[in-house]
């Protein structure tokens, strides 16, 4: 009797439209996964009543957990309400229907400000609640930090499968390019790649230019995302980064250099630097047997092509 062959996961990525959400749908139509859509209009997951009804309808295997309200230091600085109402009702709308629904593992996505401020470099999953919070960003980073409690305490106390990673910054397709709230890799290739159009002789940056960032590209991130949910399972987060740290001065002559922008780059030290340091230790992810393949440049590169093409959010 030949043997039945194994049925694929059925996968539900909430955020789907969103840069790293829209990366894992790419990875995972490398297959074998039967991709679940929701319907048209999008529901709002914060909605309880609306995020459960989703989920009981779509019956996934696996949730991927990339849905959240995200943006730069200025937009956490100036909307700390918003930042911390949106991203506590999509994750506690999400993961108590993936309970409810019976769902076999969700990944959820946090970010690498959970870490405090001050926090010892590289940054290690343990640093986790060792000290304060990156004041521009806390109300997101708390909202992040509740999701990563509530998906151990379910896994605790209702035997669940719910795992969570701590991305660093990313960067890559489908990021927005909205000034107002876009992050530094998007928000220095737009004014930049401006500045050369107008001819305009400098371009200013925000902050002094020394704090150190660590940068992945986005699909880097949604390939380690796929490897965790097939490969991992337990409460402890995982870090995914590249383990390489840049200076934002040395990033924005980097792109002032890929683009050709000949005029000057003027930091301005009377704007947030942010957190001074922001590197991951990604020995946890690397013991797994996984690690990023994008370097800084050519993905850099790669997104300013797509830049170029158009397809991007400016507004």
């Amino acid at each position: 009797m030949a043997r039945s062959e194994k049925k694929a996961p059925r996968v539900f990525v909430a955020g789907s439209t969103g840069m790293v959400g829209s990366a894992i749908v790419r990875r995972l139509r490398k297959g074998p996964y039967e991709i679940l859509v929701g319907p048209t209009p999008r529901v709002d997951l914060r909605d309880q009543r609306a995020a459960h009804a989703l989920l009981k309808e779509l019956q996934p295997d696996w949730i991927f957990l990339a849905a959240a309200k995200v943006g730069g230091i200025n937009a956490n600085n100036t909307y700390p309400a918003d930042f911390i109402y949106d991203n506590l009702m999509i994750q506690t709308n999400v993961i108590h229907g993936a309970y409810l629904t019976g769902v076999k593992k969700l990944l959820f996505l946090g970010s690498s400000c959970i870490y405090p401020r001050l926090a010892p470099q590289p940054m290690k999953e343990e640093y986790l609640l060792t000290g304060p919070l990156e004041p521009t960003n806390e109300a997101y980073a708390i909202a992040k930090i509740a999701g990563i409690v509530m998906c151990c305490s379910y896994n605790r106390q209702k035997g669940t499968n719910f795992i969570s990673v701590m991305p660093t910054n990313l960067y890559g397709p489908n990021d927005s390019y909205r000034l107002q709230t876009s992050h530094v890799i998007p928000a220095l290739l737009r004014k930049i790649h401006e500045a050369k159009m107008s001819g305009a002789s400098d371009v200013e940056v925000w902050g002094s230019g020394k704090p150190l960032r660590e940068f992945l590209h986005v699909d880097d991130l949604a390939d380690a995302c796929v490897f965790l949910m097939k490969n991992y399972d337990s409460s402890d987060i995982v870090n995914i980064g590249t383990g390489i740290e840049i200076s934002v001065r040395d990033l924005a002559l980097l792109i002032k250099r890929l683009i050709g922008f000949e005029g000057e780059i003027r930091f301005n030290p009377n704007m947030p630097d942010g957190m001074p340091r922001k590197l991951l230790d990604i020995s946890r992810l690397a013991g797994l047997g996984w690690k990023a393949t994008t370097s800084l440049e050519e993905g850099i590169a790669a997104t300013y092509r797509a830049f170029l093409s158009g397809e991007v959010k400016t507004r």
